[in-house]
């Protein structure tokens, strides 16, 4: 544990290199990067934590916002020398993500952001309806219920049983209340109109099924000027688990880029 004044973040590190920052998603910890740390760690200074109200940080209470997110992600950094860094997140974590690339660009050797987006405006009935359906079953079926509903869309193969059984148990583990602002951290946020501004190489990556369509992804990868997309077919929201190797092989081609123009 490392401790930010008001609040104490779990962090785990993992081999020894040029340092590499995974952030998870919501309602996740540092326990969703558990396929990659073994590959990474074997060059690179593999960190993950938990995000305020997750996993085993502390759970003030809120409000929370992805800058407030980002801000503790950098101090995190700073906190263990280990700027700048190369980060990687996915859905709400590639928030954070890009939040810190604009307001910490210190903190940032390069971006890579999974299955995410600069901005969740709620714009359409259909928003507001997906919305609303996820805060109700949250707050009347509780967490366990939420992962079912969750789990049967992002591993829905009877292959893949065993990832869906343990994505319900993480998922039950969360607090209703801390979810709920993580949550709400992240409606009406935006960043698009800054992606200009963001001065590392950055790589999109999305699944060609997930819930965030790539085609919108493209569409804001032209404002970020060293920008470029990887699309994983036949995956969905929880690429690094259900397609490992793919996943960790266009990280490791992308940072091994990185590596060669220093």
């Amino acid at each position: 544990f490392i401790n930010l004044e008001e609040i104490n973040l779990y962090y785990e590190i993992h081999g020894k290199g040029e340092p590499l920052l995974f952030i998870h998603g919501l309602g996740s910890s540092g326990r969703d990067w558990e396929l990659q740390i073994e590959t990474f760690a074997q060059n690179y200074q593999v960190i993950v934590f938990d995000l305020r109200g997750h996993g085993k940080s502390g759970k003030p209470p809120g409000p929370y916002s992805i800058p407030l997110f980002a801000e503790d992600t950098a101090r995190l950094l700073d906190m263990l020398n280990s700027n700048p860094a190369h980060i990687v997140g996915i859905s709400l974590g590639g928030m954070v993500a890009y939040q810190l690339g604009l307001d910490w660009p210190g903190s940032v050797k390069s971006l890579v952001i999974v299955n995410s987006t600069p901005e969740l405006i709620v714009r359409t009935l259909q928003d507001q309806i997906r919305i609303w359906q996820r805060l109700l079953i949250v707050r009347l079926m509780g967490m366990r219920k939420m992962g079912e509903v969750l789990g049967k869309r992002f591993f829905p193969e009877p292959e893949q049983a065993e990832l869906r059984q343990i994505f319900v148990d993480h998922w039950a583990e969360n607090e209703k209340p801390a979810y709920l602002e993580a949550m709400k951290a992240s409606l009406g946020w935006s960043v698009v109109e800054r992606l200009e501004e963001i001065g590392c190489p950055t790589l999109v990556i999305s699944a060609e099924h997930d819930y965030f369509p790539s085609p919108v992804a493209e569409g804001f990868l032209n404002r970020i000027p060293e920008g470029k997309m990887v699309l994983i077919e036949g995956a969905r929201h929880a690429v690094p688990a259900e397609k490992p190797t793919e996943f960790n092989a266009v990280i490791a081609k992308f940072l091994a880029e990185q590596d060669r123009g220093k």
